[in-house]
C-alpha cells in the first residue's frame, strides 16, 4: 500500500508537469506510513477526516488509484466525479480533504460527537498539520471534546514545514503532542509504518473505553514542495532532503525490516513493485482517456436530491426570478 502511494503521487507529479493535472495539487510522498498505519490501527467502519494533502487517505479508506487520479485529472470516472480535484476528495467514512487550514478539526470533533450520539463504538481520527497546529479552532476543539469525552483522535502530522515555514520559527512549542494540555498525547515516529500502527491501535481502544479524546503528533516529513508550484529547496536543503530519503524512507525502513527479518525476500518485494508499477500505468492511462464530465452538469451534486436544477450564474443565457 505504501509502495502504492508513493508511485501514484510520483505519477500525479508527471501529469501535472505536463499539464493534464490542473489548479491546486500537494503530494505526500515520504508520509506514506503516516496514512497506510493509522488505516492499519483502526476499523473501516471508523472516521477519518483530514486536510488537504489527502491523495493517500483517498486510498487507504478504500478508493481505487484510478478513481482518485481521474479526479486529479478532473474525469467523469474520478471519485468525485472530476468536480472535486486535489483538495476534495471522499470515501465512505472519509470525509475529505478540507482546503481551510484547521478547519477540519472542529468538523472531525462533531463526527466524534455522532459517534457518540448514535452509540457506536467508532472513533473518528481528526488530521491536521504543524502549520495548522496554531489555529485558534483547534483549541475550541480540544476543549468541546474533552469536556464532552468525545471519541476523537486529534493528529498532528508533523512534516517540519508549514508550507516554506520551519517549525522552530512558527511556533514557539514544537511539542505538539503537549498542546492538548489537559488532553494526553503520544508523540510517535511517523516514518516507521509499525509504530505508527500501534500508537493508533493504543490510541482507538483509549477513545472507545469511553475516556475522550486522545492526541498524536507524527513525526514524518514530504519529499516534495508544500504544493506543485513549491520546489521545496529554497527553505531547505537538497542535501537535508536526502538523509531523510537514505535513512528514514518509510518504504525502505519496512523493507529492510522484512527483509532481515525473513518475512520477505528481496525478489518478492520486487515482484509486489512490479505489481503497482503496472497498477498506477493503468490508472493514468485511463485519468487521461475518461472525458471531461459535460457542462449541463455542472449544477448537479449542489444538493443530495438527484434532480438537476439552474444555478444563478452558471450560464448567463438563463434568465432569473427572484422568488419572494
Amino acid at each position: 500500500m505504501m509502495q502504492t502511494v508513493r508511485r501514484m503521487e510520483l505519477k500525479a507529479d508527471q501529469l501535472y508537469k505536463q499539464k493534464i493535472i490542473r489548479g491546486f495539487c500537494h503530494l505526500c510522498d515520504g508520509q506514506e506510513a503516516c496514512c497506510v498505519g493509522l488505516e492499519a490501527g483502526i476499523n473501516p467502519t471508523d472516521h477519518l477526516i483530514t486536510a488537504y494533502r489527502a491523495h493517500g487517505f483517498t486510498f487507504t479508506r478504500g478508493l481505487s488509484v484510478r478513481e482518485i487520479l481521474a479526479e486529479l485529472t478532473g474525469r467523469r470516472g474520478g471519485c468525485a466525479k472530476g468536480k472535486g480535484g486535489s483538495m476534495h476528495m471522499y470515501a465512505k467514512n472519509f470525509y475529505g480533504g478540507n482546503g481551510i487550514v484547521g478547519a477540519q478539526v472542529p468538523l472531525g470533533a462533531g463526527i466524534a460527537l455522532a459517534c457518540k450520539y448514535n452509540g457506536k463504538d467508532e472513533v473518528c481520527l481528526t488530521l491536521y498539520g504543524d502549520g495548522a497546529a496554531n489555529q485558534g479552532q483547534i483549541f475550541e476543539a480540544y476543549n468541546m471534546a474533552a469536556l464532552w469525552k468525545l471519541p476523537c483522535i486529534f493528529i498532528c502530522e508533523n512534516n517540519r514545514y508549514g508550507m516554506g515555514t520551519s517549525v522552530e520559527r512558527a511556533a514557539a512549542s514544537t511539542d505538539y503532542y503537549k498542546r492538548g494540555d489537559f488532553i494526553p498525547g503520544l508523540r510517535v515516529d511517523g516514518m516507521d509504518i509499525l509504530c505508527v500502527r500501534e500508537a493508533t491501535r493504543f490510541a482507538a481502544a483509549y477513545c472507545r473505553s469511553g475516556k475522550g479524546p486522545i492526541l498524536m503528533e507524527l513525526q514524518t516529513y514530504r519529499y516534495h514542495g508544500h504544493s506543485m508550484s513549491d520546489p521545496g529547496v529554497s527553505y531547505r536543503t537538497r542535501e537535508e532532503i536526502q538523509e531523510v530519503r537514505s535513512k528514514s524512507d518509510p518504504i525502505m525502513l519496512l523493507k529492510d525490516r522484512m527483509v532481515n527479518s525473513n518475512l520477505a525476500s528481496v525478489e518478492e518485494l520486487k515482484e509486489i513493485d512490479v505489481e503497482v508499477r503496472k497498477e498506477i500505468e493503468d490508472a493514468a492511462q485511463f485519468a487521461t482517456a475518461d472525458p471531461e464530465p459535460p457542462l449541463e452538469e455542472l449544477g448537479y451534486h449542489i444538493y443530495s436530491s438527484d434532480p438537476p436544477f439552474e444555478v444563478r450564474g452558471a450560464n448567463q443565457w438563463i434568465k432569473f426570478k427572484s422568488i419572494s
